[in-house]
């Protein structure tokens, strides 16, 4: 049986091997490896496509989180506010500063950060808040926005989900003091390995960054502050570069995609589908919805051959490491349903529409299957 993959890569190098192994053949011919003519055109690149001054290359999409804290002044005794419902590197990276992640929960349909519970988090401690852009669905910005003006606080967008995506008609890694960024392989606009960016309306800023990127220094071998090695790479970038013309197109994919889901699923009682959210733009890095009996409904996707993930079955709250933050079961109700109802389809651009039409089947099936045990054990306990 051939499996639907959760992603594949493979078509995607394909479809553009000419040019890539070309990039990195040129690259390989300068033997100029770190923070060269790529990194630096690159920069130049995503900042013109974020609609912001300035881009700073790191080695991660945590990095970019990491060194964008660090530059906002965040340290021991600082809090942050962030969304429960996320991948965990949004909490610790602020941890690992020294600084208390302050949890806050989701609103259920967008799966972004319930803005009406925010001003309520709000201490004398609050240093910063992070606004995650899950899923690729923009957060609600401008109110967040607004209340880090109102209490003089920094903003940085965890935009790795969410390049491409746009708030009121501007791409959402603009809003905010620093856009993070990330080029894990799997993102809408992957590396061959890890990589990040920061972009940044400011000068002052970017500089800052390009001295933590490389410990502390402006000048080699004159340290002003604790940094870090945290450079995106010539090859990366290379690869990077070949690919940005085409992530719009990518992008567009991933909506049909998304709309057939939509229009083959929303029949189905059992479960809620993922929405655009008002003012916003939708990449749909991830295509999720929600079914009762989460577990079991993967497991029978798994079976009829087809691939499924949970992003996220913890919520960062009740994640072991924070249990000392005394966070309980129930605290932060939405982002505990979410956690256990969540199910991530396939969806990439190179997705067959036989695939998609494949994957409705089976998710139609698995639900069928589903409700049938459930009947069986309960009759069994009658």
């Amino acid at each position: 049986m051939q499996i639907v993959k959760m992603l594949n890569l493979e078509r995607q190098y394909a479809s553009l091997r000419p040019e890539i192994d070309a990039a990195i053949g040129q690259v390989l011919a300068r033997q100029n490896f770190i923070l060269g003519d790529e990194v630096a055109t690159l920069e130049q690149e995503i900042a013109m496509y974020c609609r912001t001054g300035y881009g700073v290359g790191v080695a991660s999409g945590t990095d970019a989180l990491l060194l964008s804290l660090k530059a906002a002044g965040v340290g021991p005794g600082d809090e942050v506010i962030v969304p429960a419902f996320t991948f965990v590197a949004t909490a610790d990276t602020v941890s690992l500063l020294g600084a208390t992640p302050v949890f806050a929960d989701i609103d259920p349909a967008s799966y972004t950060m319930d803005v009406t519970t925010l001003e309520a988090l709000v201490t004398p401690a609050t240093k910063a808040i992070i606004a995650v852009h899950l899923y690729g669905q923009a957060a609600d910005i401008f109110p967040i926005a607004t209340l880090a003006k109102k209490y003089g606080l920094a903003l940085l967008g965890d935009t790795a989900q969410a390049l491409g995506a746009t708030y009121a008609g501007e791409p959402v890694c603009s809003y905010g003091d620093f856009g993070c960024l990330s080029f894990f392989p799997s993102k809408n606009l992957g590396a061959y390995g890890d990589g990040g960016m920061i972009v940044t309306a400011s000068a002052e800023v970017a500089s800052s960054l390009k001295m933590l990127r490389a410990h502390g220094s402006r000048k080699k071998y004159r340290s002003e502050t604790l940094g870090w090695n945290s450079r995106l790479d010539e090859i990366q970038a290379a690869i990077l570069r070949v690919k940005l013309p085409y992530l719009d197109q990518w992008n567009r994919a991933r909506r049909e995609h998304a709309v057939r889901y939509s229009d083959a699923l929303g029949q189905l009682d059992e479960v809620v589908l993922p929405i655009v959210a008002p003012r916003c733009s939708h990449v749909f890095h991830q295509y999720t919805i929600r079914v009762p009996e989460r577990d079991r409904v993967q497991a029978a996707l798994k079976e009829l051959g087809v691939e499924s993930a949970v992003h996220y079955p913890i919520p960062l709250h009740l994640q072991p490491m924070y249990r000392s933050l005394g966070y309980q079961q129930g605290s932060l109700p939405e982002a505990e349903k979410a956690a256990r109802e969540v199910l991530s389809l396939p969806i990439y651009p190179d997705l067959e529409e036989s695939e998609v039409n494949r994957v409705v089947r089976a998710v139609k099936q698995a639900l069928l299957s589903t409700s049938a045990r459930s009947r069986v054990a309960l009759s069994g306990v009658a």
